[in-house]
Parts: structure tokens; sequence; C-alpha cells
């Protein structure tokens, strides 16, 4: 039996079903999962009838005021023992070319069931008494599970023009779960690739969210691109597709290399923003492709013009702008200076700037930057991991010695101020610059005393004139 009639939430479900003579089912994913053998704790209950009042004397039965009524889409939700649980009656649902939302009526189980978009997730199990357990599959999505296989329950062609935003979800599926998707959905995808533009960007950003999330991200980002959507979804990252070769030198596809970098940084972490920036490392690379004679392709600058595209990107898609984009936006900008200090005889000066400069965000820059490695010759891949691991044995150094990560400068702009009698001006925050570089170049070590001292040596030489009683005072 695939249901535990002693599970409470089913066993309270099938008896409310009894009292109010109803015919129930859990369908979705829940089922799909079962197949699967996943454990879910989201539960999609199917009641032909009214499905508002069945969620109302569930909730009684079971004692909980985690109940969430959503009227107009005739839906309601339980929380309960970490599971929540969805209720809704059985209807049938047209569409109008113009938008997703579907006029919905009340429908049969079968009209609920064929509205679903894919086989696997319009299997059926029911909950009533006399048939608990029972496997309803109308579209035989179980042998699609065992085939692996996406599939439409309809005609692809209609599904995807109706709701276009179940393409995206067709290709999340076959990412997360590593399926394939049968030739004629997939077609039916190309077909209405341009639809997408009907979908809201917070709608797409979630599923290109979850497709980032997956084991091998890159398995649908290439589904994504093979199948137009990728172009009109996010064309800074469709751009990098090509080789060019001129004078018999040719550089790497630039898209291929981002999605190994992708898929090497979700064997290291699940931190999306981290994902994100991986994906978009190298989108300045499009616009800043020079071919030098003597030199052959160079991306100079493509890091400075990605973080900039980053901000925009992130507004065009309605991402969070302020919480996360100024995180990626770093991490394009700086993703080649581990590279550069791995490449070359690393000094303790660079090595400050970058921790000043990453502070909290080292370890993930750390990371990308690592990820970034994706040559075909594993000698030089290894010699690069090893540098790699020199670079953070001697970060780990400085920081213990020097305390720079996130570090303030030990003189504040007041008290220049009042020790040089200045007002806010340029000076001012020339001579904190002039502090901050001698303790980052290894000048002065990072301490008041030492800072002040030097302060007062740098601002005499321009001529300014300082109060040495304070500044007496403030050296402790």
């Amino acid at each position: 039996m695939l249901l535990a009639l002693k599970d409470r939430i089913f066993k309270v479900i099938c008896e409310v079903a009894e009292i109010h003579e109803l015919e129930v089912y859990v369908v979705g994913g829940y089922v799909r999962d079962i197949f699967l053998g996943k454990k879910s704790k989201d539960i999609d209950i199917l009641v032909v009838g009214d499905g508002v009042f069945f969620a109302e004397q569930v909730a009684k039965v079971l004692q909980t005021k985690n109940l969430v009524v959503f009227k107009n889409f005739g839906t309601a939700q339980i929380k309960y023992r970490n599971y929540e649980i969805e209720f809704v009656g059985a209807r049938k649902e047209s569409y109008q070319r113009h938008s997703r939302n579907p006029v919905v009526a009340v429908g049969t189980f079968e009209d609920d069931i064929n509205r679903r978009d894919f086989t696997i997730n319009a299997i059926a199990v029911s909950l009533n008494k006399s048939s608990f357990g029972k496997v309803k599959d109308l579209h035989r999505g179980i042998e699609d599970i065992e085939k692996h296989v996406i599939r439409t329950t309809g005609n692809a062609d209609l599904i995807f023009s109706d709701d276009p935003l179940r393409m995206l979800r067709a290709i999340r599926f076959a990412c997360q779960l590593n399926f394939s998707i049968e030739a004629s959905t997939f077609e039916g995808i190309k077909k209405n690739a341009s639809r997408i533009e009907i979908i809201s960007k917070e709608r797409i950003v979630d599923e290109l969210n979850k497709i980032l999330l997956s084991v091998i991200p890159s398995y649908g980002f290439l589904l994504l691109d093979q199948s137009g959507l990728l172009e009109r979804i996010l064309p800074e990252l469709s751009k990098l597709k090509g080789v060019e070769k001129t004078d018999g030198k040719s550089h790497k596809d630039n898209f291929y290399h981002t999605l190994q970098v992708v898929d090497q940084l979700r064997t290291k972490t699940d931190k999306l923003w981290l994902l994100w920036a991986g994906l978009l490392h190298d989108i300045g690379k499009y616009s800043t492709k020079r071919f030098q004679p003597n030199v052959g392709w160079t991306f100079h600058g493509h890091e400075v013009v990605g973080a900039n595209m980053v901000e925009r990107l992130f507004k065009r898609l309605k991402m969070p702008v302020q919480e996360s984009m100024p995180y990626v936006k770093k991490l394009v900008l700086l993703h080649l200076r581990p590279i550069s200090l791995v490449k070359e005889e690393v000094t303790d000066s660079a090595v400050r700037r970058l921790i000043f400069e990453a502070g909290d965000d080292l370890e993930d820059l750390l990371m990308l930057a690592e990820a970034d490695i994706t040559s075909k010759n594993e000698q030089k891949v290894r010699l690069y991991l090893k540098n790699f691991s020199l670079l953070r044995e001697n970060i780990q150094k400085i920081e213990e010695k020097d305390r720079i990560r996130n570090f303030q400068p030990p003189v504040s702009g007041e008290e220049i101020m009042n020790w040089f009698g200045l007002s806010p001006c340029k000076t001012v925050g020339d001579l904190k610059s002039k502090i901050k570089d001698a303790i980052l170049d290894g000048i002065i070590p990072n301490e008041r005393n030492a800072a002040i001292q030097y302060l007062f040596t740098i601002a005499t030489e321009m001529g300014l004139k300082a109060d040495k009683e304070k500044i007496k005072n403030a050296l402790e």
C-alpha cells in the first residue's frame, strides 16, 4: 500500500471524507515522490466538491488553527506537523491568449486530472475508506516515472501556450529529477518559447533558482538554450555561446565554461546567490572580446563590465536588488583577483588587499575562483589548485597577524579634522586613504598609535599644522 492509514493526516482526511460523503484523493508531487522513493512535506489534496469546506472540517478534527483560505483561488492550506497540506476542489480550466490565469469552473475528477501539466504529476491515490490507497493513473504517469520521462498530459502545444510557465517547469523537473523531456513535449516548448514574455519575472526567477539548486544545473541551462528560452530570459548568458578563430588563435566557448563553473560550484555549496555569481561571472566577456595579433583573444575589463551588467540584470528580472545584488556584483567584480594571486608570486600587500576588499565574502570568492579553473590541461589544474591551497594558508597567516578583514582605519575623519583644524574636505579623505594604504601595504601595522604617528608625518609633509597636544593625548 502506497499510503499508511495509520498516518494521522490521511486517517483524519479519510474519516472526514466518509462523514461528508466526498470523493477525495492525494495527487501531484507527493504521489510522484512516493514512486521515486522520496519523502515530501507538501501534500496536495483533491476534493470532488468544495475543497475549502473540506479543509475547514479537517482542521477542526486535527484541532489546528493553522488554516489559511485563499478565496480568490478556491483553495486552502493547513500546516500540521511540518507538513503543508493544500486542498482544492476539482475544477476545469480555460485560458485566454494574453494571460496564464485560467477561467475556472467546477469540474469532475477527470477534468481536474486532465488540467494538470505533466503525466508524472497527474497520478492520484484514493483517500476514501472503500478504496483507500487505490491508484488512478489516467495518463500513464507511473510508466513515465519508470522511464524517467517528462511528458505533457495532452497536446503539448496547447498546454504550453495556455500556461507558458509550464515550459520552465518541464525543464526544471527534468533537471531536478534527471529525466529526459519527451520529443513532442520539447517541440511544444520550442514552438511556444516566445510566449514566456507573458510570465512574470518573479515566477521565471523562481524556476531559475530551482534549476541552479539542482544537482547538475548545467543540464537545465542547456535545455533552456536548446529550447530557445534562454535567449529570451538571460540574453547576457546566451551571447557567450560560440568560438571565434583568427590567425589560428581561438578562445574557449565561454557559455560552456560558465556552465562548468556552476556545476563545480554546486558540488561545494548550496548558497543560491553564490551560484548566481558563478552563472554571471563572465557575462562581461561578450562586449569586451578583442583580438590582438601578437596576443590572441582578450577580454580586458570584463569583470568591471560584468559587475555593472549584474545590477541592470537584477533590476530587469525584479530580483532582490537591495539584499543580494551587491553580493553578486562584488563577486563578479573580484572573481579574477584570487586567480591572479595564484599565478604570480604573492606579496603580503596583495593578500591584505584581497582580504580587505572581499571582507566576509572572502571564502565565497575563493570558492568561485577555484571553480573558475576549467582548463582541459589536468597538470595545469592540479598546479592551480595546489597554489590555491598555499594562498589559503597565506591568507590565514596574514589575517591572524594583521586583522585586516573588515577593518576600519584606526583614525576617524572627525579626529583628523579636530587635530588639524580642518572642515570636511577632500584632504580629510586623502589622509584616511593614505593610512589605509599604508596598513594594507605593510608600511605600518594595523595599530592606532602607529597610524597616528604616520598621519602626523604625512600631514606635516603636506604642509598641515597639527595641534600637537591633542595628538599627544590621543596616543595610547
